[in-house]
């Protein structure tokens, strides 16, 4: 029972952290995060779709990943790094979700988009059925260089973000305050319910014990 509550939580956090990517791409102009840059710029300067590049660069992440720690990898790895990818064109070809409207509403649109990222992202998380391919990347680098995740992550996004700008990706004012909204958030998520599940499974447990001690 517990399986299919983690594999379902999981399930509705890459669904929520989807849309939450779909509606920043629409909102671009005021600039995204740098992962989604890459993808964007990738899609613009060589066509396939912004999702298919999302996949691409996943798919990359997860065999350096493989090589430097197979820890990190696990089923729910693999899927979030092909399901993100094919919802986030799934929601920009259904074509619902809110467009710039050159106004200040975009601000308003762009910062929701990035709440419910950080909601999706500290769901998905919290399921505990595997990293996602991004994570597990900088935790294997991290892991084998001795350095902090922190500053892992940092190197990385600076990384991606100098490609995609060079490429012509939407560098602007919210691609350097995402992760002041964005990580805040995922983190109150992942431990909250995170917490919730951890409960949940080990009373199913407890109940299990119960009933073959009678």
């Amino acid at each position: 029972m517990i399986k299919t509550i983690r594999w379902s939580v999981f399930f509705f956090g890459l669904i929520l952290f989807s849309i939450g990517i779909s509606i920043a791409i629409n909102m671009q102009h005021l600039g995204i995060h740098p992962w989604d840059v890459l993808n964007v710029a990738l899609y613009e300067k060589l066509g396939l779709s912004i999702g298919s590049w999302a996949i691409i660069i996943s798919v990359i992440l997860i065999i350096v990943s493989w090589i430097l720690d197979k820890s990190y990898i696990r089923l729910g790895t693999f899927l979030n790094g092909i399901l993100v990818g094919v919802f986030v064109d799934f929601f920009l070809f259904l074509d619902f979700l809110p467009h710039a409207s050159e106004s200040w509403l975009d601000i308003i649109v762009i910062i929701s988009g990035i709440i419910l990222m950080g909601i999706g992202g500290g769901i998905y998380n919290s399921a505990g059925v595997g990293s996602g391919p991004r994570d597990g990347f900088m935790l294997s680098i991290s892991d084998k260089l001795g350095a902090s995740v922190g500053k892992v992550r940092i190197i990385t996004e600076c990384l991606v973000l100098l490609i995609g700008l060079l490429l012509g990706g939407p560098v602007f004012l919210f691609t350097f305050i995402f992760t002041f909204i964005q990580s805040p958030i995922f983190q109150f998520t992942y431990k909250l319910l995170g917490g919730h599940l951890n409960k949940m499974e080990a009373s199913i447990e407890e109940k299990g014990l119960h009933k073959t001690g009678a």
